[in-house]
C-alpha cells in the first residue's frame, strides 16, 4: 500500500529501541508497483535506514501478495530464528530476546507470538481459534452479531499471563526457527493475501508449537482498518 511511512516508523524502532544481545538482519521486501510516486517514496525511505548497516531493501517491481513477498528471501536465510514483520509495527522494546531464550528453552516451540498491543496498550485479538468460514464471515461483517462466539474463537478464556498453545496467530509478528520455515516453504503463496497464516500456523501446528508468549510486546497500529464491517 505504498506505506513507507509506516516502514520507516517500524525500521527507526527496531533500531532505536534498546539494543538487542543478538545479531540481526532486516530485510525489507517493496511488493510496490514502479511509479514516480514509488521512487520518490523510496527515496525518502532510503534516507531514513541509510543510518542503519543492517538493513537491506529489495524491490521485486511487482504485487508479489503478502505470503510470496515474505517467501523472496527465503533462500537468504542463514539465521536461528526469522522474525514475519508487518510494516505497522512498532517496538517499544527488546522483543527478540526474550523470546529467542524461551524457544532456546522450549524445543517443542517452532513459532512464538507475543504480546500484542494497539497504541493505548490493550491487547489486540489476534489469537484465534482454527478458522471456520461462519467465524471468517462474523469477523468480516458482522464481528458483534454473536460475541460469545467471537470471544470463543479470539480465545478470551485463556490465562494471557502465562504461556500457552495458539491454534492461529495473526501474521503481523511472529518469530518462527529457520530452519523450521524452510523446512516449511514458508507460506504458501497460493495464498495472495489473507488466510496465508492462518495456513502458516496450521501446518507450524502438526509438527510442532506455535506458542503464546507473554514476556515480550510489540505495538501494532491501525487495527481498526482491518476488522471489518460491525453489524447494526
Amino acid at each position: 500500500y505504498n506505506n513507507y511511512d509506516y516502514v520507516a516508523t517500524a525500521v527507526s524502532s527496531l533500531e532505536e529501541s534498546p539494543p538487542l544481545q543478538i545479531k540481526k538482519q532486516v530485510y525489507i521486501v517493496d511488493n510496490s508497483l514502479s511509479s514516480k510516486e514509488q521512487e520518490d517514496n523510496l527515496a525518502v525511505l532510503d534516507s531514513v535506514i541509510a543510518r542503519y548497516d543492517d538493513v537491506c531493501i529489495i524491490n521485486v517491481g511487482a504485487n508479489l501478495g503478502f505470503g510470496k513477498g515474505h517467501n523472496y528471501i527465503l533462500d537468504e536465510l542463514e539465521s536461528e530464528y526469522h522474525a514475519i514483520v508487518n510494516p505497522d509495527i512498532i517496538f517499544t522494546e527488546d522483543v527478540f530476546s526474550p523470546i529467542i531464550e524461551y524457544m532456546r528453552n522450549n524445543r517443542d516451540v517452532g513459532m512464538c507470538i507475543p504480546n500484542i498491543t494497539d497504541e493505548k496498550g490493550e491487547r489486540l485479538q489476534v489469537y484465534r481459534r482454527e478458522l471456520t468460514v461462519f467465524d471468517m464471515f462474523l469477523r468480516m461483517f458482522c464481528k458483534n452479531l454473536f460475541p460469545k462466539r467471537n470471544a470463543m474463537h479470539t480465545l478470551q478464556d485463556q490465562d494471557y499471563t502465562q504461556p500457552f498453545q495458539v491454534p492461529f496467530g495473526q501474521g503481523s509478528f511472529l518469530v518462527i526457527r529457520t530452519e523450521l520455515f524452510k523446512k516449511l516453504n514458508g507460506f504458501d503463496d497460493r495464498f495472495f493475501m489473507y488466510l496465508e497464516d492462518a495456513d502458516l500456523c496450521k501446518r507450524v501446528n502438526e509438527i510442532s508449537k506455535l506458542m503464546y508468549y507473554p514476556g515480550a510486546s510489540v505495538v501494532h497500529r491501525s487495527e481498526e482498518r482491518r476488522v471489518g464491517k460491525e453489524c447494526r
